[in-house]
């Protein structure tokens, strides 16, 4: 499980250095504070039958839950800009994988879409050992969306948010897991993101 996060953080370090080189120029924008709010993931069911037959459990890191298929994962806090979508949406929680005698936590995912693309990453706690923030998922904006984003009554909603599996990280679930079921795009599932807005004066 070593050679996973391993290979994820190493992965994470040179996407991290591409998103620095291709960034565009910022301009003055207006900038909002995500006081709350909530992200709904709807696994796709060839994800979770997938998992189901290579023994992995699937479990949470309070406050997210886990129910019939939906991961809940409450938003903590943020930035984002509505004219550009630039944002970071920080969430409380996430989810474990366990199997065998080793645990694997996800924690404090961030939706991060200030790169050259947008992704989630989170906090890699290993058998309790902190392993550093990794890319897991990538993220597909939803068809139709226009800007600015338009909140109203200040509370922005993203529907049908694609979730797919990063590369870096496909590639280290292959060599954990002993098959090669897990490739970059494979359909996670799909988000709904909600967050609380307040004005940056």
């Amino acid at each position: 499980m070593y050679r996973l996060v391993y290979k994820l953080a190493c992965a994470n370090t040179v996407l991290a250095a591409a998103a620095m080189l291709t960034v565009p120029s910022v301009s003055a924008q207006t900038s909002d504070t995500i006081e709350g709010g909530r992200t709904t993931i709807w696994l796709s069911s060839t994800f979770v039958d997938a998992v189901g037959s290579l023994g992995v459990t699937p479990g949470t890191v309070s406050p997210a839950s886990l129910s019939n298929g939906v991961i809940d994962l409450p938003v903590s806090s943020g930035v984002v800009e509505l004219g550009n979508a630039r944002a970071q949406i920080l969430h409380s929680g996430g989810l474990t994988v366990t199997s065998g005698k080793t645990v694997v936590a996800l924690d404090s995912f961030i939706i991060d879409t200030t790169g050259s693309m947008p992704v989630i990453t989170g906090l890699v706690v290993a058998d309790g050992t902190l392993l550093g923030r990794v890319t897991l998922f990538d993220l597909t904006a939803p068809s139709g969306l226009t800007l600015p984003l338009d909140p109203h009554n200040g509370e922005l909603t993203l529907d049908s948010v694609g979730v797919t599996l990063d590369a870096s990280a496909a590639s280290a679930l292959n060599s954990v897991f002993h098959n090669t079921f897990f490739a970059k795009g494979l359909e996670i599932g799909t988000a709904n993101v909600v967050v609380m807005l307040s004005p940056i004066s």
